[in-house]
């Protein structure tokens, strides 16, 4: 099926679009009253992931009001760990925890690689229910997080302050770290093959915490399984490639060495200016972001004076999607996201004034 708004791919792979697309991270989420409404049907978060058709919905609702640029099919980071068998569950007002959390090299050792289409079988089916409702209007997006990402949650049984329970492990039994990082890694790739098979037309790798590791840790536990992954991916499919997304959150002083994996596209979080971001990796990736989320809670005046300045930062050319610095707050009216999206679409233009560019 011909897609009828191809600028988010065409942007990832630094073609000709006539706007800058955009889209947002966690852009189906709790600032919607009809997200709201649908959790509520559901019943809980994780009973709303594994219901293809409500997932179908959360996914389809922000596109029912805003003109974006792409879905991205809704689910969690924490679906491989769950299907792993550690007991994901969301305590009220406290986030993902683990009943079994991993404490031990033969822990480890006996982590099944779970089969997308079996274990994880509602993923894919949310996948295909999504393209299908979709009906090329947009791209989907799909996504998994990092392995030291998902690592992190699987050894400190939750969220984390210091990460002091998998920086232990990561210094004291390196051994077992890399085990369990190279167990996700297979994991990942074949979790987003599957979902490429299944129809998404573009994947992002979360990582969310790599940020909190020194330069050369970050290398050896989270880069180089990202690195793994990006080796294994299948990218092309229906006629076209599947551009891959790396995002490390606070990986701003990373960029060149991210850029090195072969991904397409780098996600930038609001620390580092897109211009400086630009000069140091546009020539080899495209770029995400990067507005600082808060922003949306500012005025339309403020809301649009910011993306003006990304607009500038960037500058003329292809090679730019816009999005936030990280996920949208639950706290933001959805009207001032009808701001930010329209003044993206209405201010960009004008960087994007070549002749030869598809309308």
């Amino acid at each position: 099926m011909q897609l009828k708004n191809d600028r988010y791919l065409r942007a990832l792979l630094k073609q000709p679009v006539d706007r800058t697309p955009v889209w947002m991270m966690r852009q189906a989420g709790r600032y919607l009253p009809e997200y709201r409404a649908t959790r509520a049907q559901a019943g809980d978060f994780m009973s709303l992931c594994k219901n293809p058709e409500l997932a179908c919905e959360v996914t389809l609702q922000p596109l029912r009001r805003y003109a974006l640029d792409a879905a991205i099919l809704f689910s969690d980071i924490l679906t491989i760990p769950d299907a792993m068998g550690l007991g994901l569950y969301f305590g009220e007002g406290e986030g993902p925890k683990f009943q079994r959390p991993l404490r031990d090299f033969i822990d480890i050792a006996n982590l099944p690689i779970p089969d997308p289409e079996q274990e994880l079988r509602y993923v894919m089916d949310a996948v295909r229910t999504i393209r299908r409702e979709l009906a090329g209007s947009v791209p989907l997006i799909g996504f998994s997080g990092s392995p030291w990402t998902l690592a992190t949650y699987m050894v400190e049984g939750g969220s984390s302050k210091t990460f002091g329970t998998i920086k232990k492990m990561m210094f004291s039994e390196p051994e077992a770290l890399h085990l369990l990082l190279d167990k996700l890694a297979k994991s990942v790739t074949l979790y987003l093959n599957a979902q490429i098979a299944a129809g998404a037309q573009s994947v992002m790798i979360f990582d969310t915490w790599g940020g909190v590791l020194t330069p050369r840790d970050y290398q050896e536990f989270s880069l180089g399984y990202m690195q793994q992954i990006v080796n294994g991916l299948t990218r092309e499919a229906d006629g076209r490639k599947v551009p891959v997304t790396l995002f490390t959150k606070n990986g701003g002083l990373w960029l060149e060495s991210i850029a090195n994996t072969g991904c397409d596209a780098l996600g930038l979080d609001w620390t580092i200016n897109i211009s400086d971001a630009k000069a140091r990796v546009g020539h080899k990736v495209a770029l995400q972001g990067n507005m600082d989320p808060a922003i949306l809670l500012g005025s339309p005046e403020r809301i649009r004076q910011e993306v003006q300045m990304i607009l500038d930062g960037f500058g003329q050319g292809s090679g730019h999607v816009f999005n936030l610095g990280h996920g949208i707050t639950p706290d933001v009216d959805p009207e001032r996201v009808s701001v930010f999206i329209d003044a993206v679409h209405s201010f960009s233009r004008t960087y994007h004034m070549s002749s030869d560019i598809r309308e």
